[in-house]
């Protein structure tokens, strides 16, 4: 795919954790290069990312990416810069902060910070927009208002998406990340990193009724999480057990584990879609390549008659595709250009109802 000359084209860079990645998005067509560097691997052997690890990974990484990216033929019309400004590790929105610093330098061109999870908000509708560019936005508006789910290993979030692009939190979790608890159980259970698909893998040959794990907060008002009393139980549980029949009843201890999550995360979500008359459902963030979280929702969508929109596989970690298409979304029908390389600053804790 070739851009038109003149064309207002985006470079978007995501350093937040442990992938690298850089995106080249052209409204006109949709998203023309997504380039990943994952670190999974090398974090595998810790059980879990190492802050210091992460940073010389992404130093290696981004310029090798932006190499990459260099040699598609979108990269003379580059208009804006995209970045993650945060949430994210310090040291690693850093970095990704300051190639994005360069590359706008190089280019002329000015960088819209973006927020990490805003980005997975708004990548439910990048297979929208892609169906039909041109007609995006009168495909969008019959979508809204649009409830989301976006959950991952570090956050687990209900929001919905207004008429007006305006995005409001609806709940979140108090402790752990519906990903973080699934990525500890397995750590307890002596499964290796990361835990979420290895426990998914197992509860396919085990009972979900085998053992009752808590589902804490269940007040139909309440739309915020709490998992950190279920990792617990599970502790405890597989302690009683003992480490051999623990071992043996693995299939079983994952699958009631894993129900335990989903059932929040179904309920609650439930919830979210008839508190805010949504017309569209979405399921982003890590835990959305969960096939069993996506086929309780899918069944939500279908039970309230409203289509399920979950995004691709490719856009549910972190990735700079999503980044890019959040910068263009939030920023097109405003006069602001962006900020000037030097002014862009990094949010570590930066919460999803706020733009960096």
């Amino acid at each position: 795919m070739n851009a038109a000359a003149g064309s207002t084209a985006w470079l978007a860079i995501e350093s937040s954790c442990d992938e690298s990645a850089v995106a080249l998005f052209d409204p006109a067509n949709g998203l023309a290069g997504e380039w990943v560097s994952s670190q999974i691997a090398l974090h595998a052997e810790y059980g879990g990312v190492v802050p210091e690890l992460a940073v010389r990974e992404h130093l290696v990484g981004l310029p090798l990416l932006l190499a990459q990216a260099r040699g598609h033929s979108l990269w003379p019309h580059i208009a804006r810069v995209a970045v993650t400004a945060g949430p994210g590790l310090a040291g690693c929105l850093t970095l990704g902060v300051s190639a994005a610093r360069a590359a706008g330098l190089a280019l002329g061109c000015p960088i819209v910070p973006v927020n990490h999870l805003r980005g997975h908000a708004w990548s439910v509708f990048i297979p929208v927009h892609a169906a039909d560019p041109g007609t995006y936005d009168e495909r969008l508006r019959p979508l809204l208002p649009h409830a989301g789910l976006l959950v991952s290993g570090g956050n687990t979030v209900l929001f919905v998406v207004h008429e007006d692009l305006r995005i409001e939190c609806l709940g979140s979790t108090i402790d752990d990340a519906a990903g973080e608890a699934l990525d500890k159980g397995a750590k307890l259970l002596g499964l290796g990193y990361p835990g979420g698909p290895l426990v998914e893998r197992l509860a396919r040959e085990g009972d979900p009724r085998a053992f009752d794990f808590p589902r804490a907060l269940p007040g139909r008002g309440d739309l915020d999480f709490s998992f950190s009393g279920l990792k617990t139980s599970l502790r405890y549980r597989a302690a009683g057990l003992g480490e051999s029949e623990a071992r043996r009843r693995r299939p079983d201890l994952c699958a009631s584990y894993q129900a335990a999550v989903l059932d929040v995360l179904e309920r609650k979500t439930g919830f979210a879609v008839e508190m805010t008359g949504a017309r569209s459902l979405g399921l982003s963030g890590g835990v959305a390549n969960n096939l069993a979280l996506r086929t309780r929702l899918e069944g939500l969508a279908a039970r309230h008659g409203i289509p399920f929109l979950p995004a691709l596989p490719r856009h549910t970690g972190d990735n700079a595709g999503m980044i890019a298409f959040a910068a263009w979304t939030e920023h097109r029908q405003t006069l602001a250009a962006g900020a000037e390389p030097e002014s862009v600053q990094i949010h570590p804790s930066l919460p999803l109802d706020r733009r960096p």
